[in-house]
């Protein structure tokens, strides 16, 4: 389903039929704006930022990454080859963790070698976008899921293992632990297939704003 031909409001009134809990944070939030979110990154730039937002809050991974876009210029553009000559100091320098650096730096290989272009990947389904991306080691499927809801803005993710998603349903379901993945998994069955809203609307549920996402 492209973005063009997606009607929010439809999408809205299903889940708020769908889900009683879900109508009522619909009903308190208001207006969805995920899909006012707009971004023109590549893969590169795209895993890159959600790479550094692993396990960190956005407000942080948005303040790495600008200063990861500050070490590339017009004569030296960021690009998969001038990130594997990137020496780890440098990227050590502005925060990035030992591990991330070289989780970048398999990413870049993989562009460089045989990774298609974002307009092929925007063809393809999630999961076979997922299976591939997660064969790069240091990203996994949660990193995959950061792309395809805020790049390519697929309707049906949910990112069950996000932190942020899990804490929101104990909360708004009055669950006695932090549920796992997979009880994140079965709640969210009946918001298919707009799973995506649903998730934004947990965050959001987390805090009056949500941080944006900056690459």
């Amino acid at each position: 389903m492209t973005k063009s031909l997606i009607n929010y409001d439809q999408a809205l009134y299903y889940l708020q039929e769908a889900d009683i809990i879900m109508a009522q944070i619909i009903s308190e939030i208001g207006d969805y704006q995920l899909a006012e979110f707009k971004s023109n990154s590549s893969l590169l730039e795209a895993l890159a930022w959600a790479i550094m937002a692993q396990q960190i809050s956005t407000e942080v991974a948005n303040k790495i990454y600008q200063r990861f876009l500050s070490l590339y210029n017009e004569s030296t553009p960021l690009n998969a080859r001038n990130l594997l000559q990137t020496s780890d100091e440098d990227l050590r320098s502005i925060g990035i963790s030992r591990y991330k650096i070289g989780y970048l730096k398999n990413l870049a290989r993989a562009v460089e070698e045989y990774l298609p272009p974002l307009s092929e990947l925007a063809t393809m389904e999630d999961e076979t976008i997922i299976k591939l991306l997660t064969q790069i080691k240091g990203i996994g499927t949660w990193t995959v899921q950061m792309l395809l809801i805020f790049r390519l803005q697929r309707l049906d993710i949910l990112p069950s293992g996000d932190l942020g998603i899990r804490m929101a349903i104990k909360n708004l379901y009055q669950l006695p632990e932090l549920p796992s993945p997979e009880i994140v998994e079965a709640i969210g069955h009946k918001w298919k297939p707009y799973r995506t809203i649903a998730a934004w609307y947990l965050w959001r549920s987390l805090s009056d704003t949500i941080e944006k996402i900056q690459f």
